[in-house]
């Protein structure tokens, strides 16, 4: 599955998928084999930043 390439929509996604499905950021990434660093760079473009205390991007 391709991610959504509007970011509003990523963090959305990306949300979800870490509340109903992952522990971690990491473990998302290795699972739906995305890297984390461009993943985490794009959220950063829109003000928002992974929290690992909450799992989702803040």
């Amino acid at each position: 599955m391709a991610l959504p390439n509007d970011p509003m929509i990523l963090l959305s996604y990306v949300n979800t998928q870490l509340r109903d499905f992952y522990p971690s950021l990491e473990e998302m990434c290795k699972s739906l084999s995305i890297e984390q660093e461009t993943l985490c760079k794009t959220l950063a473009g829109i003000d928002y930043q992974y929290d690992p205390a909450r799992n989702q991007f803040v």
